[in-house]
């Protein structure tokens, strides 16, 4: 059994096909292993975590929040509910994203060196960067101050203190993706599918960046409102799902592997993979240049961006899907779990994804699902490779997989609800009477969203539980 992997690190054959997974698990405890290392992880994990509860925080006190005569008990923020909306939606799916990415870096910077990286500040750094933004962008929602801007991509709270978190937030990612490719030159260790995607990750993210500060310089003298944020944060936030995919073929790679024993694809496969991801991404700054900022021309260049995600993904899929050993899948393994699910649930959104229109419930269950499709991977990450790195691998199986089970079909039936509900017509970002629901099929499908968002939310809290307990845990003292 490999060090740390606690008792759901399954019995594996040798490697075959692809490589080993039990080798590339075992040179991550290697290099993962120095204190200052596991702190740093730990960090990443933590604010990981975090980020997902207070999302479930806020979104608890959403509910209060509309509860008939609330107002009349609790002194609610001025115009709390469209803020908690923001703080909820930015926490679940930016930060917590974020976070992962900052985590799969660090491996990557590890790997790459050997376990010596250069510029280690750098990474404790981000680190308080991270936890200091964390702070800047929850708070507002609990001032009488602030407009809610519930724009695409990164929603805002039109304050100071928020913007502040916003910039905090992607400095700290801006250092961790430079200490990796800081630590190319004279690496010790050869380039392959982890580094190699987490590098083209890296330049992604440096690319969306840019196209957040060549979007600012337009914006010049604006004042911030709904249409600033959402000019602001249009073609970056394209780009951040470029990121997105990378994390999820990163993910589909070694839980599969980690699952099997058998990486499902070798480093030309990866690199092809990458290199189709990084070309379109690093290309769209250049939209700017192009096109006048903000026209129609531009905007719809930047949408037609989402056609560039499907050939590296469709390629890694079939990869998982098809190169793995004759016989019945590891059930047993909680990484074969996720990975079902969250090629099935992803698969669910971007075939909802061709039918978009932008005005109904259909984007978001397009949405829902490919987001949810990541999550799932992140799940498998967290139970299979980072809490086991940490020596604080989750407790029990069973509860696990019934974890997985939920989001996943809560999800997957979220997505179904919303795009009936779409097809007649509910709107997007309205709830309550403000929908105007009265078609049947309109009804039936928001009432179908909202128990499969419950479901998926009860899945969401015990995998926040179990991953928390984890980290609190106390790692058994080495032999």
């Amino acid at each position: 059994m490999a060090e740390g992997a606690g008792t759901i690190w399954p019995a594996a054959a040798a490697g075959a096909g692809g490589g080993s997974a039990a080798d590339l698990y075992r040179s991550l405890v290697r290099v993962a292993g120095a204190p200052s290392s596991r702190r740093e992880l730990w960090a990443w994990c933590g604010l990981a975590v975090l980020s997902l509860a207070l999302a479930g925080v806020t979104a608890l006190l959403l509910a209060f929040s509309r509860i008939p005569g609330i107002q009349e008990v609790v002194a609610w923020p001025l115009d709390f509910f469209g803020k908690g909306l923001v703080v909820h939606v930015v926490f679940s799916f930016v930060v917590w994203f974020l976070a992962v990415f900052a985590a799969l870096l660090q491996l990557a910077t590890l790997r790459l060196s050997s376990g010596r990286p250069r510029f280690n500040a750098l990474g404790q750094l981000a680190v308080m960067m991270t936890a200091s933004a964390c702070i800047l962008l929850f708070v507002p929602a609990l001032m009488d101050r602030g407009e809610p801007s519930l724009n695409n991509y990164v929603p805002v709270i039109i304050d100071p203190l928020y913007y502040t978190g916003v910039a905090l937030l992607g400095a700290g990612m801006a250092l961790m993706a430079a200490r990796l490719l800081a630590n190319l030159p004279g690496r010790t260790a050869p380039l392959e599918p982890l580094t190699l995607t987490m590098i083209a990750a890296a330049v992604i993210y440096l690319a969306a960046l840019m196209c957040f500060g060549l979007a600012l310089a337009a914006l010049e003298g604006q004042p911030p409102s709904h249409a600033f944020n959402e000019e602001l944060f249009w073609g970056g936030g394209h780009v951040l799902q470029f990121v997105n995919v990378a994390l999820l073929m990163v993910g589909w790679y070694l839980l599969a592997g980690l699952a099997t024993d058998r990486l499902p694809a070798g480093p030309r496969l990866m690199t092809a993979a990458a290199a189709l991801l990084v070309f379109p991404a690093v290309a769209a700054p250049g939209l700017y240049l192009v096109w006048e900022p903000f026209t129609a021309p531009q905007t719809e260049a930047f949408t037609d961006l989402q056609y560039a995600l499907i050939p590296p993904t469709v390629l890694v899929a079939a990869a998982v899907a098809v190169n793995r050993p004759a016989g019945p899948l590891p059930w047993h393994d909680p990484a074969t779990h996720c990975v079902v699910w969250s090629l099935a649930v992803f698969a669910l959104g971007g075939v909802l994804g061709l039918f978009v229109d932008g005005a109904d419930t259909r984007t978001p269950a397009h949405y829902h699902g490919v987001l949810g499709g990541v999550n799932l991977v992140f799940m498998g990450l967290f139970f299979r490779l980072l809490l086991p790195l940490l020596r604080r691998p989750p407790r029990g199986r069973r509860v696990l997989y019934v974890q997985i089970a939920l989001y996943g079909a809560g999800q997957a039936l979220q997505c179904v609800g919303l795009f009936l509900a779409g097809g007649y017509g509910a709107p997007r970002k309205t709830a309550g009477a403000a929908q105007g629901l009265e078609d049947l099929g309109a009804i039936a499908g928001m009432t179908m969203n909202g128990i499969g968002a419950l479901i998926a939310v009860i899945g969401g809290v015990l995998f926040i539980w179990t991953v928390a307990a984890a980290l609190l845990r106390r790692p058994p003292v080495p032999a």
